[in-house]
């Protein structure tokens, strides 16, 4: 069976390829923390674009925490924050890619669902719409079963970007950068919910507890800067495996 072609973003998304490229170097240790990346120039040409591409580039990697720039000094690769798998500090969009980057997501399937009414209930959806449906759970680094899991995850994805299923077969990591990058879109805003929940019969053995346990529901819906729901996520943790942590300071006028 042949590989599914991924189609490429249009050229005025150049950007984002050269980003991806760069955050799969720096992953894979060719350019290590404390290194500094090629000057913008080098770039240029290395990747036959312009200045402002690069730039664009540099931006979103330094969004994505990997790297840090500053005048007369380059841009530098930088250690990622120490992630506690129990704790989310939640306050950006970043903050949530960086917990999606320090667990693993395992997939267990991707299918296209019918939204119906019990599922446009919990995720707020239009019923009858077609939506990919991606669950699984979401687990420490090198962490196996039959070791619980951090929580139960369900992904329910726009069919307007049903594609990036394709690249999802051997995928561990957060899911909406792939939608960015694959389609030339930027998530903008999550709104998120925390509702305590009894951890139903069907998820209890996968997470280790016994069914109608204390659980924290946590539901987000990833919204495009056109206004577009890209994706929902509901994800389900034991109570005991999960705490929620913000700071809020005074503004003053």
């Amino acid at each position: 069976m042949s590989e599914p072609r991924v189609t490429h973003p249009p050229a005025d998304h150049r950007y984002l390829q050269v980003a991806r490229a760069l955050r799969k170097e720096i992953v894979d240790g060719v350019y290590p923390v404390g290194s500094q990346l090629p000057t913008e120039h080098e770039l240029c040409e290395r990747f036959a674009v312009s200045r402002y591409t690069i730039r664009e580039a540099l931006r979103r990697l330094r969004e994505d925490n990997l790297v840090s720039s500053r005048p007369r000094t380059g841009t530098l690769v930088v250690p990622r924050p120490a992630a506690d798998s129990y704790v989310q500090h939640v306050m950006s969009i970043n903050d949530l890619l960086e917990f999606a980057t320090d667990t693993r997501l395992a997939i267990e399937s991707v299918t296209m669902v019918s939204i119906d009414e019990e599922l446009a209930g919990r995720t707020g959806l239009t019923p009858r719409e077609q939506w990919l449906t991606v669950r699984g759970s979401r687990r420490a680094p090198g962490s196996q079963p039959p070791e619980a899991a951090l929580c139960r995850t369900e992904y329910f994805i726009n069919r307007a970007f049903a594609g990036v299923g394709r690249l999802l077969q051997r995928h561990e990591g957060p899911i909406f950068p792939l939608i960015e990058d694959l389609f030339g879109v930027s998530i903008v805003e999550v709104r998120q919910q925390i509702a305590a929940v009894p951890i139903p019969l069907p998820l209890a053995d996968g997470l280790g507890v016994l069914p109608e346990s204390p659980g924290l529901e946590v539901q987000r819906t990833y919204t495009t800067s056109d206004g577009q729901v890209a994706q929902v996520t509901i994800n389900t943790h034991p109570a005991s495996r999960f705490r929620h942590s913000m700071t809020m300071r005074r503004v003053r006028g």
